[in-house]
């Protein structure tokens, strides 16, 4: 396992920023991971892919610690430029990247693995939105390949259906509706194989929607979250296999819905959280003793034992 001393030799290249509908977003994480690892590395460059000619200041490099939310920071694609190139980077590879990028495509694994996951159905012009409203009621239409609840909007008629998939539509890949799931919406960070301690989330909002993760500060966090010890080993039990049944690694968050009968349901998983004022995995790490430079130090140590770049 890394510790600090090896860390005070090495040079940090922190991604940040990039082009994706996340861009601020990323920006207020990489300046919370910026101004941590200063304290505790030889360097740290400041970098953003947006900027021409960045690939160049990658140059003597010994870590890139990727906090690029959503788009080709968090998709597999800026995965495998850094293993082409051969610097060792935080995270999930490319496939447990594409994956947690994925929300379909995820929910189709755990589904077929037996984990529990809301019932959906793909969306197009063709759809019959009368018909989807009748099969689930109230649905949730997401754009499969977003965070951060971007394009996600609630819909209980066939009219505010139809609206809700023309919104999502702006944005990249297919969109979906998801039977909505009433109870308390939990988080669970993943550190390598543990989970660190859940958080119940209750927001303001309809839902925990953009404004409420990095605006509001009405939302509510709990943590301890209310659970059984019990229940909350069960869930953080479920969390981690369904991260790793994607094939994520190193450092994450897997969200669910529980309903009224306790019943978790998966949500999504994110290979690249948030590390903001507002962002959960702090506030998960903070509640197992963990302090943020702890938390980066761990991440950078977990992201070097797997053995380099992977693919």
């Amino acid at each position: 396992m890394l510790i600090n001393a090896s860390l005070g030799d090495m040079t940090i290249a922190v991604l940040q920023g990039g082009v994706s509908a996340e861009r601020e977003v990323s920006l207020m994480s990489g300046a919370t991971v910026v101004e941590h690892l200063r304290t505790i590395c030889k360097e740290v460059r400041v970098i953003d892919p947006s900027h021409a000619g960045w690939l160049d200041t990658l140059s003597g490099v010994d870590f890139a610690f990727n906090i690029l939310h959503g788009g080709a920071g968090e998709n597999g694609s800026m995965q495998g430029l850094l293993s082409t190139l051969g610097i060792p980077q935080s995270g999930s590879g490319v496939l447990g990247a594409a994956l947690g990028m994925d929300k379909l495509r995820s929910k189709s694994i755990w589904s077929a693995q037996g984990l529990p996951v809301a019932d959906s159905e793909v969306l197009d012009a063709d759809t019959d939105f009368r018909a989807v409203i009748e099969r689930f009621g109230q649905v949730f239409v997401k754009p499969a390949y977003e965070g951060s609840s971007i394009g996600m909007s609630l819909a209980t008629n066939e009219a505010e259906l139809v609206e809700a998939y023309r919104s999502a539509t702006q944005y990249r890949g297919p969109v979906f509706a998801e039977q909505r799931i009433v109870g308390e919406e939990y988080t669970v960070a993943i550190l390598g194989n543990c989970a660190l301690p859940a958080i119940r989330l209750a927001a303001q909002e309809t839902f925990y929607d953009y404004h409420a993760k990095y605006i509001s500060n009405d939302t509510q966090y709990f943590c301890p979250c209310g659970l059984s010890k019990e229940a909350e080993q069960a869930l953080g039990k479920l969390a981690v296999r369904a991260f790793h049944a994607i094939d994520c690694t190193v450092w994450g968050r897997v969200d669910f819905m529980m309903d009224d009968q306790g019943q978790p349901y998966i949500l999504e998983a994110n290979t690249v959280p948030g590390m903001t004022s507002h962002s959960l995995v702090p506030m998960a790490a903070r509640a197992a003793g963990m302090s943020i430079s702890d938390l980066l130090t761990q991440i950078i140590a977990l992201s070097l034992a797997t053995g380099g770049p992977r693919v």
